[in-house]
């Protein structure tokens, strides 16, 4: 009998390779609560979040905005309020390596 070799393994390995990869091209991803997700939103004069919904079971939202750099994201179980100044992008879906 004869054990496969290489194959599943290469392929594990490029599939997480390409996850490094795509966590080192993102730059840092802060989670945090909604309540401090909206104060940062008030620090820009014209922010852009990205917003998606989704969920099987229970709905939830996702956002994310980017700020001096950084990249920070929430989920909530209900849809935050966002400001008349805030520039918002729908997007299918937001994924977080």
């Amino acid at each position: 009998m004869t054990v496969p070799t290489g194959g599943a393994t290469a392929s594990g390995a490029a599939v997480a390779a390409a996850i490094a990869q795509a966590i080192k091209a993102s730059g840092a991803i802060i989670k945090m609560d909604p309540a401090e997700f909206d104060k940062i939103l008030w620090t820009e004069e014209k922010p852009i979040v990205v917003t998606a919904s989704g969920g099987v079971f229970s709905k939830h939202y996702k956002y994310l905005t980017n700020h001096r750099g950084f990249f920070f994201y929430t989920k909530t179980n209900k849809p935050i309020r966002l400001d008349s100044k805030v520039d918002v992008i729908a997007a299918k879906d937001i994924w977080i390596p």
